[in-house]
């Protein structure tokens, strides 16, 4: 049987843990940070844990993990 291919995509864009959770970036820290208050903005520089419902697909997106 061959390889599986990685989305290269997920692999930029996600993180395993050691406990085997995924880790991903929060949205909305990137640009027109004027009108964001510094608590929001300070938020938004800490990653967030992948709900369960998306694991099941980053798990196929990501096969041999990373």
């Amino acid at each position: 049987m061959p390889k599986q291919k990685t989305r290269k995509s997920a692999v930029k864009r996600f993180k395993q843990t050691g406990s085997g959770k995924f880790r991903r970036h929060r949205a909305g820290g990137r640009h027109i940070l004027t009108k964001k208050n510094r608590k929001r903005k300070r938020r938004l520089r800490s990653d967030a844990e992948v709900k369960g419902a998306d694991v099941k697909r980053l798990r196929s997106a990501l096969p041999y993990g990373l």
